[in-house]
């Protein structure tokens, strides 16, 4: 680009002495022809070379639809490695995001393998971890709806429900931060954790997917009804599903701008959060403070980056949710590296929960079990 501003700025000067060169004898204005035509050339050249480039750099590539195909799969320990394009096994290669020279094209490769990234992890939740997938709205064909993911295919009166919800941009369902995912590993990148734990405490699980709000339908993208962004999309589960199953008890985690998210929830169902929500878990949330409902705050608790040990109390402003250090600087591994404070915070709300509506906590002996 410095070579054609040079080459521009020479055609501009040649044009400035056009205008001498005219009052000259005819065998003047005859060599200004012969200087502006040789000079022109290598500027014309140069926007040719540019404009294919440009050409080059906007063809659309078609990528994979599998991992395989872009040359990677998930080993043992859930780390994405290359495959060896010989044998087709996994090597200890990591990911490579230079593939091209051009900086779009190695980021358009990048964001294809997300996609293809965001199927597998899908997959993974139904075929591996049982996940069931319940469309919304309910009542449209399944293609033009998105859907979320649920421990059971019929959510009916559950005694703990967990709820979680990812923050904003290419993360779905199931997902905390694709980039970990992709450069880190399953574990730390995905809602499998928070799952597999939540079920060894006796909840329900349900997966938001607040960032799906688009279809293609007949060459047409249209918003999904009650889907149009994250916040309509959380209140639609929330009604469809939620409050249709009559929970006894439900606690939320929310990452990022899913706590935007839960804040709004928390403003337009303030019945629900005082009478069902026993805990809100927020792992490094962005809200606005000044928005936060006041039973909010006695019932959540932000993990937030910190260089402090993990569950140190922060510093927080008057009105907003107490801040407890997630262990962690990096704010996509808030939610992974908070997870046993966040759960053992559950799970003492839950008792206390438990305990304002006359239950006694399980760890109790009730009168006579020791006979």
């Amino acid at each position: 680009m410095r070579v054609l501003l040079r080459l521009f700025q020479q055609q501009q000067q040649q044009q400035q002495q056009h205008a001498k060169l005219l009052a000259a004898p005819s065998g003047g204005l005859f060599r200004w022809r012969q200087a502006t035509a040789a000079a022109a050339a290598p500027v014309t050249a140069a926007l040719v070379a540019i404009s294919g480039i440009r050409m080059a750099a906007s063809e659309e590539r078609i990528y994979p639809t599998t991992l395989e195909g872009f040359g990677y799969g998930f080993n043992e320990e859930g780390k994405l490695r290359q495959l060896d394009k010989d044998t087709g096994k996994l090597t200890d290669r990591v990911f490579d995001y230079q593939v091209y020279t051009s900086l779009s094209e190695n980021q358009a490769h990048y964001e294809a393998l997300g996609d293809v990234i965001t199927q597998y992890v899908y997959e993974r939740l139904e075929e591996k971890e049982g996940m069931k997938k319940l469309y919304v709205p309910a009542d449209v064909p399944p293609e033009e709806a998105t859907f979320v993911f649920s421990t059971v295919e019929k959510l009916d009166r559950p005694k703990k429900l967990l709820v979680l919800i990812h923050g904003s941009g290419v993360v779905r369902a199931g997902q905390w931060a694709r980039s970990l995912i992709i450069n880190d590993c399953l574990d730390s990148g995905t809602q499998i954790p928070y799952i597999r734990r939540g079920r060894e405490l006796g909840y329900e699980v349900l997966l938001l997917n607040t960032n799906d709000n688009y279809r293609t339908v007949k060459g047409a993208r249209k918003s999904i009804r009650g889907s149009r962004n994250p916040t309509e999309h959380a209140a639609t589960v929330l009604e469809q599903y939620i409050l249709a199953s009559q929970p006894e008890s439900v606690a939320i985690v929310a990452h990022s701008y899913g706590g935007v998210v839960t804040v709004e929830l928390a403003q337009r169902f303030p019945n629900f959060f005082r009478d069902k929500v026993f805990a809100v878990g927020f792992t490094d949330s962005v809200h606005a403070s000044s928005l936060v409902p006041e039973a909010l705050k006695k019932i959540g608790r932000n993990w937030v980056t910190a260089k402090d040990p993990l569950d140190t109390p922060l510093t927080i402003t008057k009105h907003d949710i107490p801040r407890h250090s997630a262990g962690h600087i990096k704010h996509e591994m808030t939610s992974y590296s908070c997870m046993s404070a966040l759960f053992e915070f559950l799970e003492s709300r839950y008792a206390e929960f438990r305990t304002n509506r006359g239950e006694e906590p399980r760890s109790k002996k009730a009168k006579g079990d020791e006979l």
